[in-house]
C-alpha cells in the first residue's frame, strides 16, 4: 500500500513540493514561482502547466553517456506567471529530497530525478579500481553547491547515518555524503564471487549518510529471465 503523500512546505527548500505513491512508484510534483526553473532529467516530465518553457541542456558530456544516463538535462522555466510540474522516473521505486547548502552528495549514474540550477551536477570518476572491478559504472554523479536535489530507487529507500563502517552490496547503493569514503572488495574468495550469487560489496568508513535501495535490476532481470518465451527453432 502507498504511504500518504509527503508535502514539503514546512521543511527547508527552494521549491514547495509534494512526493507521493512512495515507495512503489513516487510522483513528484513541484510548484515553481514565476520566471524561476527547475532542472529535470530527460524524460521523466509527465505533467506540467501551459506556461512551461523548456530547453535543453547538455550536463557532464562523455560522462553521462558512461553512466547510462541521458546525455541532456531539461531546463524547465515557469513563464509570466508560476507554473508547476509532474515528474515520474523511469523505474517503480520510492524518491527522496535534500536541501544542499554546500555539502556534496554522490548518486549511482541512474539515481538523479532533479535539482534546482543552483545544484552543480557533475560527473566524477571512480578510478579503474572502484569502477571497472565493481561491474558498477566508472562513473557517478556528484551534486554540490545550494538548492533542492531529488532522486530516486528501483524498489524501496532506506536512509543510513553512517559513524564509523558500514557494508553494502554495490548494487544497492543510491548515494552518500561526502563524509563517507569507500573501497570495493569482494565478500569471499574468487569461488564465492561467481558462484554464491554474492560478489563485491562497498566498505563505508567515516561518517555521514548513505542511501540504499531494497531491490536491484540485475537480480530481478535474473529472476524474470527463466519466464520468457522462448521461440523454438524450425
Amino acid at each position: 500500500m502507498s504511504q500518504p503523500a509527503t508535502k514539503v512546505e514546512d521543511k527547508k527548500c527552494v521549491l514547495n513540493h509534494e512526493i507521493s505513491h512512495k515507495p512503489d512508484y513516487a510522483f513528484l510534483d513541484v510548484q515553481i514561482p514565476a520566471e524561476q526553473k527547475i532542472m529535470v532529467e530527460g524524460s521523466a516530465m509527465a505533467t506540467m502547466s501551459p506556461n512551461m518553457k523548456m530547453k535543453t541542456k547538455m550536463k557532464g558530456g562523455l560522462g553521462r553517456i558512461l553512466t547510462g544516463e541521458s546525455l541532456f538535462i531539461n531546463e524547465f522555466t515557469a513563464e509570466g506567471t508560476a507554473g508547476s510540474m509532474g515528474i515520474a522516473p523511469a523505474v517503480p521505486g520510492d524518491m527522496d529530497h535534500v536541501f544542499i547548502d554546500g555539502e556534496t552528495v554522490f548518486l549511482q549514474g541512474s539515481s538523479y530525478v532533479a535539482s534546482t540550477p543552483e545544484v552543480n551536477v557533475e560527473t566524477k570518476f571512480q578510478g579503474i579500481g572502484k569502477g571497472f572491478f565493481s561491474g558498477e559504472s566508472l562513473f557517478f554523479i556528484k551534486c554540490s553547491g545550494k538548492g533542492d536535489l531529488w532522486f530516486n530507487t528501483y524498489g524501496g529507500m532506506l536512509a543510513i547515518d553512517v559513524k564509523d563502517d558500514f557494508v553494502v552490496d554495490t548494487g544497492y547503493v543510491v548515494g552518500f555524503t561526502e563524509g563517507l569514503e569507500y573501497k570495493v572488495e569482494s565478500v569471499g574468495g574468487m569461488k564465492s564471487l561467481f558462484f554464491s550469487g554474492e560478489g563485491l560489496v562497498c566498505r563505508f568508513k567515516g561518517q555521514g549518510k548513505l542511501w540504499i535501495q531494497t531491490r536491484q535490476a540485475p537480480s530481478f532481470v535474473s529472476w524474470v529471465n527463466p519466464f520468457r518465451p522462448v521461440k523454438s527453432k524450425s
